[in-house]
């Protein structure tokens, strides 16, 4: 009797949690199986996650003008094998970017998620740019990057001359977010910065952190880092706006 009772709490704590979260709890059992239901629903999600990862970017569902850039990675397959290739601009690409004075650069990489990026960048970008003042704040003509890796803002901020790099990238894929919008800032850009230099808004997307709460945590991470001139460990944000 008590291990009924103890299976059945269990049971039930399981159904409470499947109201709080997407992840895998609660499934149930046929034998010492998943149901058929469940294996399923498992091998769709890998399905859509491995989607994400080999979807090719389509500049043309991204804010215009843009200046369109890529990595040195060939193709897809290149930059899933090499990720420092991802990292760093191709000799063409270098060629197209000219130095000026700006205060911010704004990159739209593929990244690990060309889904995300389809999805949600645009979204996040215009919220960003309502936040923005023009004279307050002089951008460098916004670039978009196939085959990117996060690093390679700092390469592209660093030939713009600008002050800070702000990246929104197609986050790995999980079995439950295949598309996940992450979003990077790093003051004074160059190459070999380290992640522990930059500061991340992360589960950009409807069922993680809304367009309009990354849009302003982002503002308010741009606003501190020109002040303080510095990003990443040392850049403590307190905003909290990045709620549903």
């Amino acid at each position: 009797m008590a291990g009924a009772n103890s299976r059945a709490l269990i049971r039930t704590m399981a159904l409470d949690l499947k109201l709080f979260t997407p992840a895998r709890v609660g499934l149930g059992r046929t034998g010492h199986s998943l149901p058929t239901a469940e294996w399923l629903r498992f091998q769709l999600d890998h399905a859509r996650a491995r989607d994400a990862v080999y979807e090719e970017l389509d500049p043309t569902s991204l804010p215009k003008p843009h200046l369109l850039l890529r990595s040195a990675a060939r193709d897809r397959s290149e930059y899933l094998r090499r990720p420092d290739l991802g990292g760093s601009l191709s000799e063409n690409s270098r060629a197209l970017l000219k130095g000026g004075d700006y205060d911010a650069s704004i990159v739209i990489a593929d990244g690990l998620s060309a889904t995300a990026v389809h999805r949600h960048a645009p979204l996040v970008w215009a919220a960003l740019m309502r936040r923005l003042e023009p004279e307050s704040w002089r951008l460098a003509p916004l670039t978009v990057v196939c085959q990117g890796r996060v690093a390679i803002g700092d390469e592209i901020g660093e030939r713009l001359g600008a002050r800070l790099v702000v990246v929104l990238i197609g986050e790995r894929p999980g079995l439950t977010s295949p598309d996940s919008l992450g979003i990077y800032l790093t003051w004074d850009p160059r190459s070999g910065r380290t992640n522990a230099e930059r500061n991340c808004i992360s589960n950009v997307r409807p069922e993680g952190a809304s367009y309009e709460g990354a849009a302003a945590e982002l503002h308010w991470l741009m606003n501190a880092a020109r002040v303080k001139r510095l990003s990443g460990v040392h850049l403590k944000s307190g905003a909290g706006l990045i709620e549903p």
